[in-house]
């Protein structure tokens, strides 16, 4: 057999193996819902823990380190040492370290506080096989390493050894959320929060479920007490707490489609510089001024500069603050009366003005895919356009009417502004669908390098080409080091050779694959993230996009593609 045919084949048994993992999870919920478990008490904080609750994250690991010095075997010690190394991007480091104390800690049994993030229950255990609390550990390290399908075995085992550990259940609500599975990493919550109301991380992600009252209160207490996050997270969530806090003089704004039809064909247009193409866009009608936008470039939603807002008559919201994008640049939130794209009219919607000129003389802003999460959505690359469509409804339930996600929202919004959020459905037309994983609007797909090790890729349908980390490049191919860039702003990257990308049943070898920090989105998203799926690995796809289920599926068909 072919190099190629087994690369396939393994990326082939990888995703069976994937669906398995997922529907292994779904299988004995009942279970893991149908459980009575004593609150956890929790002991005084040790000079570690305080540490790690101030985050001075390098003290703890030094304190936690003294204690296992004397105290090796103390399941408290060896988790707060874990989550000080997390907290410091010590992934490597943690699981070397509960790989040896797998290996060292003789069997324990009873209850011991996790220090610094929640404590948990420890189970006796059988034989040689390590404690619950170990287990659980070993699944947030897999998970931190972009790994969820190891972290969902994991799950499993800490489960059957401990089903009263609420840092399992946590863990559980984790992955069922980046599966497209928002009522049951709701339940989740709502139990881990049950066994441990004092945990910061679980309390967190419990405050993140609750109706916008009740969530302000919580979190203004959350944030008025050491919780051991970080200067970014703190800062995010002050920044949400302000937006909570402001009285809204706005009404809704739903961003509805109001023409007879939900579907519709949105052929690419060329975004030209110096005479070279840069990217496609769409062009899209903004109060009925023509508007030329970047598909996803940047920014999530859509997103306009001020003179195209200020020409297309925008009003900015009332209680709309600036805020910096994603761009560096200040920015703040309007309402445009009517958006068209194609024979589409939407009323009502709200999107972002980045308060400074176009960068560019032939683009008026951006627009991301997951502006059309509420449609099936086609990406048409070799016939350059864009393809929009109903989802599949689901049984019993009424179909609402489409909308434009105009501003970006993460999984736990997505799920808490839903009156009952619901799991992932696969409806019978779209069995040969993929399923895949999505973080906030990014949708991630698992993939093979090369046929061996398989890392997360994110998809970037802005035309900007593949890229991977540089260490994952590294491994996966022979390659060099490039200037890469303009002239006067270059910067040398690995280059590899070549690398074979196995992803929902689809193979594609590139050549020349640059090198880019993904450090930055790992951290964001909290899991590894080894690089970005781009124009020259999607160029000859159709990729057809569920955003709602986290379904994906690509064609191939030879031949085919646009005539200029």
């Amino acid at each position: 057999m072919t190099g190629r045919f087994l690369a396939a084949l393994a990326a082939e048994r990888f995703f069976v193996r994937l669906v398995f993992g997922v529907l292994a999870l779904v299988l004995p919920a009942q279970c893991l819902f149908a459980v009575s478990c004593p609150v956890v008490r929790h002991s005084p904080p040790s000079e570690a823990d305080t540490a790690y609750l101030a985050g001075d994250f390098a003290k703890a690991e030094s304190l936690y380190q003294a204690g296992l010095a004397s105290h090796r075997a103390d399941p408290e010690l060896i988790a707060g040492l874990v989550h000080s190394l997390l907290r410091q991007q010590k992934t490597q480091e943690a699981s070397d370290f509960l790989k040896k104390v797998s290996n060292d800690t003789p069997n324990s049994a009873g209850t011991t506080q996790a220090a610094g993030g929640g404590s948990t229950m420890v189970p006796a255990t059988v034989g040689t096989a390590p404690s619950g609390v170990l287990v659980t550990l070993r699944g947030e390290v897999e998970f931190r390493q972009g790994a969820p399908w190891a972290a969902e075995a994991s799950v499993m085992t800490s489960y059957k050894l401990d089903p009263c550990n609420p840092r399992t259940r946590l863990l559980f609500a984790h992955i069922s959320q980046i599966n497209s599975r928002y009522a049951t990493a709701r339940q989740q919550i709502l139990l881990a929060h049950q066994f441990d109301p004092l945990d910061p991380e679980i309390r967190l992600a419990w405050i993140e479920t609750l109706p916008v009252p009740q969530r302000t209160t919580e979190l203004e207490s959350y944030l008025a007490a050491p919780s051991g996050d970080d200067a970014e997270t703190l800062r995010q969530l002050h920044v949400e707490l302000d937006h909570l806090k402001k009285p809204s003089t706005e009404p809704a704004r739903a961003c509805q489609l109001v023409s007879t039809t939900a579907a519709a064909d949105l052929p690419f247009i060329n975004l030209m510089a110096r005479q070279h193409l840069r990217a496609f866009g769409l062009e899209v009608g903004l109060n009925g001024t023509p508007t030329r936008l970047q598909l996803g470039a940047g920014e999530e939603g859509l997103v306009v500069y001020r003179s195209v807002a200020e020409h297309a008559g925008l009003k900015q919201l009332a209680q709309s603050a600036p805020e910096i994008s994603a761009s560096g640049k200040p920015s703040y939130l309007a309402y445009a009366d009517s958006i068209k794209l194609g024979g589409l009219e939407f009323k009502d919607c709200t999107v972002k003005v980045i308060d400074s000129a176009s960068p560019f003389d032939d683009g008026d802003g951006t627009i991301g895919m997951d502006v059309f999460s509420n449609f099936l959505l086609t990406l048409d690359y070799p016939m350059h356009k864009v393809q929009l469509g109903p989802l599949p409804v689901r049984p019993g339930v009424q179909p609402a009417t489409p909308s434009l996600k105009t501003t970006s929202a993460d999984a736990s919004e997505i799920a808490a502004d839903q009156a009952a959020p619901v799991d992932r459905f696969i409806a019978p037309e779209m069995k040969d669908y993929t399923p895949i994983y999505r973080a906030g609007d990014y949708l991630i797909v698992p993939a093979a390098l090369n046929g061996t090790a398989v890392k997360l890729f994110i998809l970037d349908l802005s035309g900007a080409p593949t890229s991977v980390a540089p260490e994952v490049a590294k491994q996966a191919s022979k390659g060099r080091e490039e200037e890469i860039g303009p002239p006067g702003h270059s910067q040398k990257a690995f280059v590899a050779d070549e690398i074979t990308f196995d992803f929902a049943h689809m193979a594609q070898k590139v050549n020349g694959v640059v090198s880019s920090d993904t450090s930055g989105i790992s951290r964001a998203l909290g899991m590894e993230i080894s690089g970005f799926l781009g124009e020259n690995t999607l160029d000859k796809l159709i990729m057809h996009a569920d955003y709602r289920d986290g379904l994906l599926k690509f064609e191939y068909i030879p031949n085919r593609g646009y005539k200029f």
